[in-house]
């Protein structure tokens, strides 16, 4: 292998530490720095960030793809000011220093259902009851470099559906959209942003409903509320969610099945109606 000249190491120390660390061959890819990471190179990365939000633009619902454009569209700046927003925090630094990570066993979901009426913990349980989904539902971070900061990714991920669970909306489309926004709004992240693409997808009824109700809610309250990644869930479990959510300042958004449910019901009885004059 060709030794490294003086002229291309003084041109490589030049570079910024984010893109420096990662000047690296593919066929020399240095040793991962956690469990499960996989070192990328710049054209490697934005391969990857094209790829995958090509594919969850037509799969919305594929979770690796939405993965992946999060972690490859995170750095050098954004994943950055979410760690240094943890660190500024009293409780976002002990989440640093203590790493919880909610899974299956870390959340007992059969004590969290017996939890008291309204309680944040019996919510998520009924929420994920409601959409069909599990606590271990989330992939594991990959291609972010510093540990520390792949842990910020992971932590992120893993709480979204608190933030689901006290917000009441669900996993539709719709729903996930509202959240994704608010979440930009809040972590500047620009995967939720990205994610945004998908309204495309809506019918006509659901994006003038997402424009005019869900969009202004999330935009909002994501601004004025208290940065969620600093919220220390595991010890929010038998806080009144309404409580915390006027702690963190969130108004509860219009329910969405309710509203969905509605319209599907003044549809039937007008189908109905018109069925009877024919």
């Amino acid at each position: 292998m060709r030794a490294t000249t003086p002229s291309s190491l003084t041109r490589l120390l030049a570079l910024p530490s984010p893109l420096r660390v990662r000047t690296f061959s593919v066929l020399s890819r240095p040793p991962p720095n956690y469990p499960g990471h996989i070192p990328l190179t710049i054209p490697e990365r934005l391969s990857l960030a094209a790829g995958s939000a090509i594919g969850s633009l037509f799969n919305p619902y594929r979770h690796d793809l939405i993965a992946s454009l999060g972690e490859t569209t995170a750095k050098p700046y954004f994943l950055s000011r979410l760690h240094r927003a943890m660190l500024n925090n009293p409780t976002g630094r002990r989440i640093l220093r203590d790493r919880p990570r909610i899974t299956s066993k870390s959340m007992k979901l059969e004590e969290l259902r017996h939890m008291p009426e309204n309680s944040v913990g019996r919510a998520y349980a009924a929420w994920l009851d409601r959409e069909g989904v599990t606590p271990d539902t989330r992939d594991a971070v990959r291609y972010i470099d510093d540990p520390e900061e792949a842990y910020v990714m992971q932590r992120y991920r893993e709480t979204h559906d608190f933030t689901h669970a006290i917000t009441g909306l669900p996993v539709i489309i719709e729903g996930e959209l509202a959240v994704k926004a608010f979440e930009f709004a809040n972590t500047l992240l620009p995967m939720t942003a990205l994610s945004l693409v998908a309204i495309v997808r809506l019918k006509k009824v659901e994006r003038q409903r997402f424009f005019e109700v869900y969009m202004p809610w999330a935009l909002r309250n994501g601004l004025k509320a208290e940065e969620v990644i600093n919220v220390y869930w595991e010890e929010e479990l038998e806080t009144d969610v309404e409580v915390l959510r006027a702690r963190l300042g969130i108004e509860k958004p219009p329910d969405l099945r309710d509203i969905r449910k509605a319209l599907r019901e003044q549809k039937r009885k007008e189908r109905e109606a018109k069925e009877a004059a024919g």
